[in-house]
C-alpha cells in the first residue's frame, strides 16, 4: 500500500513538473529573466516601486505558503531561516531542490526540517514567481511589505496559471 502512495506522489510530482515547465515558465517571462534559464536577476523593480507581475505574484504566493515558517517578508523566524540571507549564496537550482524535496538536518546540535512542497501546486506552479520575489528582497531592491504598484497580469500569465492549477 505504501508503494502505491509513493508511486502516486511521484506521478503527481511529474505531472506538476511537466505542467510547470510547459506552461509556468511563460508566466514569469513578462518583464523578468527566467531564473531557470540562468538569469541572476529574475525580477524587475522600477524606480517608482512598480514591480513586475511575477514579483507581485511571488509576494502573494510567499505569503500564502512560506511566511508561516520563514517569517514576514522572508526575514526569518524561530522556525526557519531568513530567505533574504539564504538567497545571497543559494543558487536557483538549490532553491528549487530544497522547495521541491524538502530538507532535513537533525542531530544533537541542529534541528532543521523543511517539508517537501513538490506536490503542492500552490507552490510549484509559482516557484519562479516566489523565487523572483525572495531574490528581489535578498538583493535589497524590494523593501518590506506589499509592493505598492505592480504590472497587470498578462494573458500569458493567466493561461499558464490556468494550465498548471486548472480552472
Amino acid at each position: 500500500m505504501r508503494l502505491n502512495g509513493i508511486w502516486l506522489s511521484f506521478v503527481a510530482m511529474a505531472a506538476i513538473t511537466v505542467a510547470f515547465f510547459t506552461f509556468g515558465a511563460g508566466a514569469i517571462a513578462q518583464d523578468a529573466t527566467v531564473a531557470a534559464a540562468g538569469g541572476d536577476k529574475p525580477y524587475r523593480v522600477d524606480a517608482d516601486g512598480t514591480v513586475s507581475w511575477p514579483v507581485f505574484s511571488g509576494f502573494r504566493r510567499f505569503n500564502s505558503e512560506c511566511f508561516v515558517c520563514h517569517g514576514p517578508d522572508a526575514s526569518g523566524s524561530s522556525f526557519a531561516p531568513a530567505l533574504v540571507d539564504s538567497l545571497k549564496t543559494m543558487t536557483y537550482e538549490q532553491f528549487l531542490d530544497t522547495v521541491t524535496n524538502g530538507k532535513q538536518e537533525v542531530n544533537t546540535a541542529v534541528q532543521k526540517k523543511m517539508p517537501a512542497f513538490g506536490t503542492n501546486p500552490n507552490v510549484m506552479c509559482f516557484i519562479d514567481d516566489i523565487y523572483a520575489y525572495v531574490k528581489a528582497r535578498s538583493d535589497g531592491v524590494l523593501g518590506r511589505g506589499r509592493p505598492a504598484k505592480h504590472d497587470a497580469k498578462s494573458a500569458e500569465a493567466k493561461q499558464a496559471e490556468d494550465s498548471c492549477i486548472g480552472s
